[in-house]
């Protein structure tokens, strides 16, 4: 498979000197965003703010809140039924390698049992499943630095994706 020119994209290059991107705070047309009910509002902006690294960019009392990260990563929470367990919709973030340590411990300390990982994935990223009060999945994953001679470029390679 042989991909156009390579563009750049607002997330960062994989690599150790990898820095993450600061909250956007600018007002854009939300290409894509998801919607989350909670049962508690304030406890999941909680968890999603002081676990995750979201910070709250609007809220409207009773209606929603609109929690941000990176630019093109939005979360709309709003009052809804909370679910018995976590669904079969799974939402990603990216994120650099330096902060999959940090969310998971903070996530950690919100709520003891709602981290699985980090773990290396086949496809070149390290991964981080958490569990929020409100039962989303969410996983948050880092591109990691390609390696022509690494497994996951062998593996990439075995399904006819050719690296950088």
């Amino acid at each position: 498979m042989n991909f156009p020119a390579f563009e750049m994209s607002p997330v960062p290059v994989p690599g150790p000197d990898a820095v993450a991107l600061q909250p956007f705070r600018g007002i854009y047309g939300m290409p894509m965003f998801v919607i989350v009910p909670c049962a508690d509002i304030a406890k999941s902006v909680e968890f999603w703010v002081e676990g995750l690294g979201f910070f709250d960019f609007f809220t409207a009392p009773g209606q929603v809140t609109h929690l941000r990260r990176w630019a093109f990563q939005d979360v709309l929470l709003v009052p809804g039924a909370q679910a018995e367990g976590p669904g079969g919709l799974t939402v990603s973030f990216s994120c650099v390698l330096d902060e999959i340590d940090g969310i998971a411990e903070a996530c950690e300390r919100a709520v003891p049992g709602c981290t699985v990982g980090p773990r290396v994935m086949p496809w070149n990223s390290m991964e981080l499943e958490v569990v929020t009060p409100e039962q989303t999945r969410v996983v948050m994953t880092a591109a990691r630095p390609y390696d022509p001679d690494s497994p996951a470029a062998e593996h990439l390679r075995s399904m006819g994706i050719e690296g950088p």
